[in-house]
């Protein structure tokens, strides 16, 4: 026997199948999804890393390169969002337009990419903290007390209602936006020694070997756009404010980290941004402002650089919980974790699942890390180089393929319905969007080695990436399992709620039709 109102969505058992409906409209929506982007981060720690690592002048013009390419993208990606509410998004897609089977590959790659980049924010997020206290107490503490204290704390956030993590973000957000871009005018204001130079965007800045995991690092600064759809079930009106928040989110990103990056290179001057980034790593902006605004800006600038690492960490955990839910629901994990807390509304089962994971692999570096305090504070070669730089990149990897595989899901969705004339341009963008988005993918897997430092023939620059790979064959074959043994589970894969609300509506007419 079903109970609830017609609005209030439960089984027999008391699993709330349903995301509660009208959490977030769309300003929390946008500030949510810009969080995880973490604009701070992504100018202070990313872009030093991937000037640095990559040696590659122009990553002001990679930024608007990838800009142009996701907002091909976003095209098709926003109108299915119109026809499919679900917090699997991206792999709910997929499942629409290429199948099932896909749709469990799909989910099984979204559930570890997205994982393994929020597990990777505990290791710059311990470190940052870490250092501080090394710098302003001198006293050493161990990077991993500080990450296990993230997780806890993200952990916490993460049962709570959704408009009140969206509140918490959007302040932390606005103000590590208007501090970047303090610092951003202060390096126009006072330039290098080669002036207010535009060179960054020449083409010929792109040449270098590590150009497609510098790709790879540009396009892990966007992530966080595409998980508008997620919320769909949270939102109201979702088919007008899912689509307006991605589009406002590709173009800040674009126009914010494209313009923070060129003053970045101002403020060294062109030729000098990748030594500079070289020998300075995450602490280059923080130098660069210390002569610029001061102490106490670049303290300030410090603290929001941490509040914005942990703003990223609990906009992706809430993700992670949603994709979780969603498979639960879908049948592609246990049903247990397909359900929401009957108090918060948030997706309970998920949001514990990922912040226990997450507490094994930080567990897990730190027993492995040997790092000592030097003069200049921690060693980050556990926290940052390892556990940060890997875990996000290969969590990009996994986010660009699943954005190529939904790109096509787009055009055969609309294809097979009949719309190829009416949706006839953006099945054009969607088109565009897949080629570029997978040459974006093997250049980064090409280029992986460059990533570790090591030679090409190193295991690991074949391993990092082969675990995306691992994830897609173990949904594919669990889909595949489901289609022979458990067909009606199988075909309800990306259906989420559509599917139980037809349930609900066949037991409901099946007892109409019983006589008295």
């Amino acid at each position: 026997m079903l109970t609830g109102s017609t609005n209030e969505i439960s089984t027999f058992k008391g699993e709330q199948r349903a995301l509660r409906a009208d959490r977030i409209g769309a300003p929390a929506l946008l500030l949510s999804v810009l969080a995880a982007t973490a604009p701070l981060m992504v100018v202070a720690g990313v872009i030093p890393t991937t000037f640095g690592t990559m040696g590659i002048i122009g990553v002001p013009l990679l930024f608007v390169i990838v800009g142009v390419v996701l907002a091909l993208f976003s095209f098709g990606y926003a109108e299915m969002s119109r026809h499919v509410h679900n917090a699997g998004a991206l792999y709910a897609y997929i499942s629409r337009g290429l199948g099932s089977t896909m749709g469990a590959g799909a989910s099984y790659v979204a559930l570890f990419a997205y994982s393994i980049m929020q597990i990777g924010t505990y290791g710059i997020f311990g470190f940052e903290i870490s250092g501080q206290i090394f710098q302003h107490w001198n006293h050493n503490v161990a990077w991993w007390i500080p990450a296990l204290c993230g997780v806890v704390i993200t952990a916490a956030f993460g049962a709570l209602k959704i408009d009140l993590n969206a509140r918490t973000l959007g302040v932390l957000l606005i103000v590590e936006t208007l501090l970047t871009l303090v610092f951003d005018f202060s390096f126009l204001g006072d330039p290098g020694p080669q002036g207010v130079s535009v060179h960054a965007f020449n083409p010929s800045t792109l040449s270098g070997a590590g150009l497609g995991t510098a790709l790879c690092f540009v396009i892990a600064g966007f992530v966080g756009f595409e998980q508008a759809p997620v919320y769909a079930e949270e939102t109201s009106e979702p088919q007008k404010v899912v689509s307006k928040v991605m589009f406002l989110a590709i173009g800040f990103a674009t126009v914010f980290f494209a313009f923070s990056s060129w003053a970045i290179t101002v403020a060294t001057g062109p030729s000098h941004v990748v030594g500079q980034s070289r020998e300075q790593s995450a602490n280059l902006i923080f130098a660069l402002n210390e002569g610029r605004l001061g102490s106490a800006f670049t303290d300030t600038l410090n603290i929001f650089f941490i509040t914005g690492i942990f703003a990223s960490m609990l906009s992706f955990h809430n993700v992670v919980a949603r994709y979780a839910f969603a498979m639960g629901r879908d049948g592609l994990l246990p049903p247990v974790v397909g359900r929401t807390s009957k108090s918060s509304g948030a997706p309970a089962v998920g949001s514990f699942l990922q912040s226990t994971v997450a507490l094994v692999v930080v567990v897990l570096f730190a027993v492995t890390d040997h790092g000592k305090f030097g003069p200049q504070g921690p060693d980050p070669t556990a926290p940052v180089l390892r556990l940060f730089t890997w875990a996000g990149n290969v969590g990009a990897l996994g986010v660009v393929l699943l954005m190529a595989t939904a790109a096509v899901a787009v055009i055969v969705f609309f294809v097979k319905r009949g719309a190829a004339g009416v949706q006839g341009w953006r099945l054009v963008t969607s088109g565009l969007a897949a080629i570029g988005l997978m040459v974006i993918f093997v250049y980064s897997v090409k280029d992986f080695a460059v990533l570790l430092g090591a030679n090409p023939g190193h295991g690991l620059r074949w391993i990092l990436p082969g675990v995306i790979a691992l994830a897609a064959v173990i949904g594919l074959v669990y889909g595949m399992v489901l289609r022979v043994r458990r067909p009606e589970v199988h075909a309800r894969i990306g259906q989420g709620n559509e599917a139980f609300q037809l349930e609900k509506a066949a037991a409901a007419a099946g007892t109409a039709e019983e006589p008295a």
